[in-house]
């Protein structure tokens, strides 16, 4: 079995840790890096020595453009982990000289984008993979086939509750980061649509329709946005969708929290609830009071993700696990809770904390009810805004509204 011949567009962020699965890949003969770059290549001196780049004979270039140029010929594959920003027209270069695409989260948060994307994805010899990493986890394709055979009777609809703190240089940490727009170009980039999507992702699989590999179509959403951070977009999303299926999904979602990260993936079925925590465990609690536990071990979500699409890449498999037209659903819903919400409301400066974790030398914000609002929005679908936090629920929103997104965007940046 020849190795995947692989070219990774960056070194930094999230990049790196592509370095460093496609290094252990190259171990064992599964891949081989052929190239990389970087506009700053100079500035990751002590990661090009740590990855043996030279050692390994991987080419360095200053920009993909050039790198491409060079390697097309020599490449399976092209892993672009790069600002969201910068994804479809990276998409669009691989695709164009025939290389199959691994597209990192979110593939793009505009809807108008994406399905410029699909349509050119559908020229190429390999359908791009989106890299959602969690969907390929055996222990949820399993618990969904349960689900599809209808052992847990009908699906009523599903919650996802993460609260992820995040400091305030977490948004310093790039030119992108917490953004809206750029040079006049959807970013977006928020708990929702970037550092969360892969949980919100995997709500949207658990509601899909007869197959496997499906997800539940948007019919209409309703969200609150809210920010305590000094950025443009939201760091705080309370999101309500109906499903084309009839069921409901809520989101509470939040960067601005302090102490200890949790998020749980919640599915309500007719005889059971499924609860699904992505590295520690899922359960299955019976209506008839029957309680089922089930290890979640040994899965390294990137890792697992390229083997995955290489098994694809070899024919092996007639699918990828997340194409880009399977992100759809995921770029709607994003898209629809800006549409509802609006507008991105500051928190309350009475319910602000600033708090400074000596040990980690970071800033913190604080929301004074946050836990209580986000419980009683999952289990009951009360608003947080009209009970204090100075806001009123927005409008439900519907495809049909997909056409004010990009001037709803515009204005929230205008009135920031």
């Amino acid at each position: 079995m020849s190795p995947i011949r692989t070219g990774i567009i960056g070194m930094g962020g999230f990049a790196a840790w592509h370095h460093n699965t496609i290094a252990r890949l190259e171990e064992r003969g599964l891949a081989r890096l052929i190239c990389t770059c970087d506009p700053q290549a100079a500035g990751f001196v002590t990661e090009q020595q740590t990855w043996r780049l030279a050692d390994r004979g991987v080419a360095v270039f200053p920009d993909y453009k050039t790198m491409l140029a060079a390697c097309h010929r020599d490449l399976d594959l092209l892993v672009v982990p790069t600002p969201i920003n910068l994804h479809a027209e990276m998409h669009r270069a691989g695709v164009e000289l025939g290389i199959p695409v691994y597209l990192e989260k979110p593939p793009t948060l505009d809807h108008l984008e994406l399905e410029e994307m699909i349509i050119r994805d559908r020229l190429a010899r390999r359908s791009s993979l989106v890299g959602f990493n969690f969907i390929i986890e055996k222990p949820r394709l399993a618990l969904k086939q349960r689900l599809l055979a209808g052992e847990f009777g009908a699906p009523l609809g599903a919650s996802l509750m993460a609260l992820w703190p995040r400091p305030a240089d977490y948004f310093r940490r790039n030119n992108w980061a917490g953004r809206l727009m750029m040079d006049g170009r959807v970013v977006l980039d928020s708990c929702m649509g970037n550092a969360l999507a892969h949980f919100v992702h995997n709500m949207l699989f658990w509601l899909g329709g007869t197959e496997l590999f499906s997800w539940a179509q948007i019919a209409g959403v309703r969200a609150e946005l809210y920010r305590a951070h000094a950025i443009e977009g939201a760091d705080t999303f309370f999101v309500e969708a109906d499903t084309a299926g009839g069921a409901t999904l809520r989101f509470a979602l939040s960067h601005a929290c302090a102490g200890q990260g949790q998020h749980c993936e919640t599915v309500e079925c007719e005889r059971a609830q499924i609860k699904y925590i992505v590295g520690q465990q899922a359960e299955v609690r019976w209506r008839d009071g029957r309680v089922e536990r089930i290890a979640l071990e040994g899965f390294d979500g990137l890792h697992d993700n390229h083997l995955e699409y290489h098994r694809y890449l070899r024919g092996e498999t007639d699918r990828p696990a997340t194409t880009l037209a399977d992100s759809r659903p995921f770029v709607v819903l994003n898209d629809l809770a800006h549409v509802s919400g609006e507008h991105i409301a500051p928190f309350p400066a009475a319910l602000l904390t600033g708090l400074r974790d000596e040990k980690e030398q970071k800033d913190y914000f604080n929301v004074a009810g946050m836990q209580r609002a986000v419980e009683a929005f999952i289990a009951q679908g009360a608003w947080p805004g009209p009970a204090g936090w100075g806001r009123a629920p927005g409008a439900t929103a519907t495809p049909a509204d997909l056409p004010r997104f990009r001037d709803t965007v515009r204005a929230m940046l205008a009135a920031r």
